[in-house]
């Protein structure tokens, strides 16, 4: 039989899953109850691929999906890997302006979505490339006798299966074609190393399937043989009580997970579990000892990017040292860390830079923005705009962001997203959006807005028309209308001068969720 190590394609290893382990379950979905065994997951998989070429998808095409935590996302995703296409993702907050953006500069020809979503894509595809929208039931009743209509297409490690965006920058957001290698390399790691996930395993996750984490899960269980347990959605409150109902022996959370889980009352339970390892992102150094302390059960230090896959995880040998320490740990598997300067060069150790990145299975480029790919590899280095510094063990620590970005409860949100947004409200002419300490969120946004008419527009008003456009996480909590920006010379708004000379960002401000100014 053939080894992990020797696949390179999803196909196959959806195939060598199949053949290891047909009768071990492969998937759980919590909401309805639905199993799939991993010859289950092959089979449907594969029927999918000939409803996909029923539609006239081949090689080469992307397929918008768009779709909440059902069994039909997983398998789509699996079976345009089969006939050589790549599915794109869609956050289901995603509204008219973000949405529209991504399906049109995607290409995609088709779209599957949630009924509920049938009325926006209509909105949508006027703009966009789409051919054809259909729901879970239209694919599902779809004749496909067979899979002769799908000609399995011989993948190579470098064919993409992902048009996966990520929150842009300082843009919209950028479409990150993954390969089959991206996602190979990824899970090899967690299986040939530190917590070697095995058959005996079951994971956990909760996050939706248009991110990357449930993908990867996705790709490690067809890896391992371990049993993916899939949840509707993130539930603080219950989160524990599915992990001891189905006896999960590892997860991934991030963002800010660990603090919500830790804010939950003590149960007599807490303690009782199977779980033997948990990897996070950005744990809270001060709570990272109470967090293990609570479960009895060591939590790892992890660091990634969709760009990039999974780079810096704190090993077992080098967890005691640095619990509470907000060190990442070392480099992975075909991952080298590098800490640059400002003239691109490599720092002395423990000099504060730039972290970069290289080796096997990174993303091959930006979709359609070959600026921002040269941008991004520029001295045959990925460049992640966060700022850090590494030890002499070659440990990692991070530090902070060079970017112009505001992550709100773990969710990436692009200021010039919503300033661009902001400005297409007739009464608005600039706008300016920062980020804000919050103590729940971690970070909140604050818009600032300068009327572009003698009736000065009302917060609510402007919030209410950023929910129309936008996902519910990007619209502003905080607003300030002001007369004028403060500009640099080059015209850009001096957004530091924005959060003021005593460093209060909120003072003369609106709050929305409170409905009071300040």
């Amino acid at each position: 039989m053939t080894t992990l190590a020797e696949i390179d394609d999803l196909s196959a290893l959806v195939r060598r899953a199949a053949r290891r382990w047909p009768d071990r379950t492969a998937w759980v979905f919590d909401e309805t109850g639905t199993s799939l065994t991993f010859d289950d997951v092959a089979r449907r998989s594969a029927r999918l691929a000939g409803v996909l070429a029923s539609h006239g998808i081949t090689a080469g095409d992307r397929v918008a999906v768009m779709l909440r935590n059902r069994p039909e996302f997983p398998l789509l995703w699996l079976a345009l890997a089969r006939v050589g296409a790549a599915i794109v993702p869609i956050n289901t907050n995603y509204r008219e302006i973000d949405g529209g953006h991504v399906i049109a500069h995607s290409g995609a020809r088709l779209a599957v979505v949630e009924p509920e979503f049938t009325d926006l894509l209509a909105r949508i595809q006027p703009k966009t490339s789409v051919e054809r929208v259909l729901t879970p039931d239209d694919i599902g009743s779809t004749s496909a006798a067979s899979t002769t209509g799908a000609s399995d297409v011989a993948a190579v490690p470098e064919r993409p299966v992902n048009i996966q965006y990520t929150s842009g920058t300082t843009g919209a957001p950028k479409g990150c074609v993954l390969p089959h290698r991206y996602w190979l390399t990824l899970v090899r790691d967690l299986v040939f190393d530190f917590p070697s996930i095995g058959d005996s395993d079951t994971i956990i996750t909760a996050q939706p399937f248009h991110y990357i984490d449930p993908q990867w899960n996705v790709a490690l269980g067809l890896a391992s043989g371990a049993t993916l347990v899939v949840l509707d959605r993130f539930h603080p409150s219950t989160f524990w009580q599915k992990v001891r109902e189905y006896d999960v022996t590892w997860f991934y959370c991030l963002g800010l997970m660990p603090t919500l889980l830790l804010r939950q009352p003590e149960h007599p339970d807490d303690r009782h579990h199977r779980v033997r390892a948990i990897h996070a992102s950005a744990i809270p150094h001060d709570l990272h000892a109470a967090l293990e302390q609570r479960w009895g059960v060591p939590w790892y230090e992890a660091f990634g990017m969709t760009e990039t896959g999974a780079d810096i995880r704190m090993s077992e040998t080098d967890h005691d040292a640095l619990v509470g320490s907000g060190c990442l740990g070392r480099s992975t598997r075909g991952r080298e860390a590098v800490i640059l300067g400002e003239d691109g060069l490599p720092l002395p150790r423990g000099e504060l830079g730039e972290l970069a990145l290289r080796g096997t299975g990174l993303m091959l480029r930006y979709h359609d923005d070959p600026e921002a790919t040269e941008r991004a590899f520029r001295g045959g280095w990925f460049h992640t705009g966060d700022l850090a510094t590494m030890d002499e063990q070659g440990r990692v620590y991070y530090v902070g962001r060079t970017k112009d970005m505001i992550r709100r409860s773990g969710e990436n949100v692009s200021a010039d997203e919503v300033e661009r947004t902001l400005c297409q409200h007739p009464g608005v002419s600039l706008a300016a959006v920062i980020a804000v300490p919050d103590d729940v969120r971690g970070e909140e946004i604050k818009a600032f807005v300068v009327p572009s008419g003698d009736a000065e527009p009302k917060p609510d008003a402007l919030a209410e028309f950023c929910s129309s456009k936008l996902a519910y996480f990007k619209v502003p909590r905080f607003w300030s209308v002001v007369d004028s920006l403060p500009m640099t010379p080059s015209e850009r708004v001096a957004k530091g001068q924005l959060r003021g000379d005593d460093g209060d960002a909120l003072a003369r401000t609106y709050d929305r969720v409170e409905r009071t100014w300040r």
